[in-house]
């Protein structure tokens, strides 16, 4: 198994739980919830990673480097 795959497997157990747990309730904005979700720590881990290098973090996310910048102080990430 590809590590996209396991990634996405884990995600699509995530939000058969989250259905799960709605009981039924309607839910709303899953879309920016998932991302939102997933960003922070995908953008700590890789940024440990690169050893707090936002040029090395920035290649490895394929973004930009001030977008990783702009993500940083939106999602608070400490350390960076």
């Amino acid at each position: 198994m590809s590590r996209s795959n396991e990634l996405g497997d884990a995600v699509r157990r995530a939000l058969e739980r989250y259905f799960k747990d709605m009981d039924g309730e309607t839910p709303h904005a899953i879309y920016d919830m998932v991302l939102k979700s997933i960003e922070k720590p995908m953008i700590e881990i890789v940024l440990a990673r690169a050893e707090g290098n936002q040029t090395v973090a920035s290649a490895m996310l394929g973004i930009n480097r001030n977008t990783l910048r702009k993500k940083i102080k939106q999602l608070r990430i400490k350390g960076a």
